[in-house]
């Protein structure tokens, strides 16, 4: 029998992201099971990021950290088609430049993996610098298993900033995932539209915990409402029409003032650094 678990490779393509990629990389980094290798894919930033990539591949050289660049376009998919396409693990892990996993991320990865009928898996998120952090990751999790639900046997939605794709998966869609010049739709649901497209299972997975910002309520309401209609524009552009599957942006839609309001007042409140995890 063979016991051998999958390898993992982190994904993370970044632009401008100088003031969040460190505390990503640690994050990555300090695993109880060490990432196969963690790719940072630079898009021209304009900033540090970099920089600071080098840096923490000089602090950690026992770290299999790698930073490419991405300069023939300007943009995530681009960006992070070029990292999915170099990445050599079994699996890859697609996280965002503010994403801060948790110490058992890749084993949880990993252990999901080992089914070889798992082609995607997606799990929790908590939003680090919002406050009742523990509340939070609960009702995440119940609220994506919730739709899960609600959606059974019709599409099951991977999460952009905590996402995972068998490699051979990924090979089996990059041609096919659309390229959204225009950048109107949501790429990690696009994505999810190809693999059930080919009867590729996805898996929740409520331990796989990443942590992310909340900072997409810094977003005017007209902003934020056109990243949420989004959802709408994606299943448009796959000629999807299933009511049900509107659920994720009625729900986006109405938390948008009440956690502003919770994260004006958090901010305002707290000099704490940010803690990890869901404590």
């Amino acid at each position: 029998m063979n016991n051998v678990k999958p390898t993992v490779s982190i994904v993370v393509p970044a632009y401008n992201e100088e003031s969040v990629i460190q505390q990503c990389l640690v994050a990555a980094i300090y695993q109880t099971v060490p990432a196969h290798e963690i790719i940072v894919v630079d898009n021209m930033s304009r900033d540090t990021t970099a920089a600071i990539v080098g840096q923490m591949q000089a602090e950690y050289p026992e770290a299999p950290i790698i930073l490419v660049s991405q300069d023939r376009e300007q943009g995530l998919i681009p960006t992070r088609n070029f990292g999915l396409g170099m990445a050599t693990g079994d699996v890859l892990g697609r996280i965002d430049a503010d994403s801060i996993l948790e110490p058992d991320w890749v084993e949880q990865v990993s252990d999901t993996f080992a089914d070889p009928e798992v082609m995607g898996a997606t799990g929790p998120v908590v939003y680090y610098d919002m406050p009742m952090r523990r509340w939070g990751l609960k009702a995440d999790d119940r609220m994506r298993q919730l739709v899960l639900k609600v959606a059974y046997k019709q599409y099951h939605f991977l999460f952009g900033s905590n996402m995972a794709l068998r490699r051979s998966a990924w090979e089996t869609i990059a041609g096919e995932v659309c390229r959204d010049e225009a950048d109107e739709l949501h790429e990690d649901i696009d994505i999810s539209v190809h693999l059930a497209d080919h009867d590729l299972l996805i898996r929740y997975v409520p331990g796989m915990v990443s942590g992310m910002s909340a900072r997409r309520l810094e977003d005017s309401p007209k902003d934020y409402r056109y990243y949420v209609t989004r959802f709408d524009r994606t299943y448009k552009a796959h000629q999807i029409n299933k009511p049900v599957l509107k659920i994720p942006m009625l729900i986006f839609m109405s938390i948008y003032y009440p956690a502003k309001m919770l994260r004006y007042l958090h901010t305002a409140r707290s000099s704490q650094p940010v803690r990890r995890g869901g404590v």
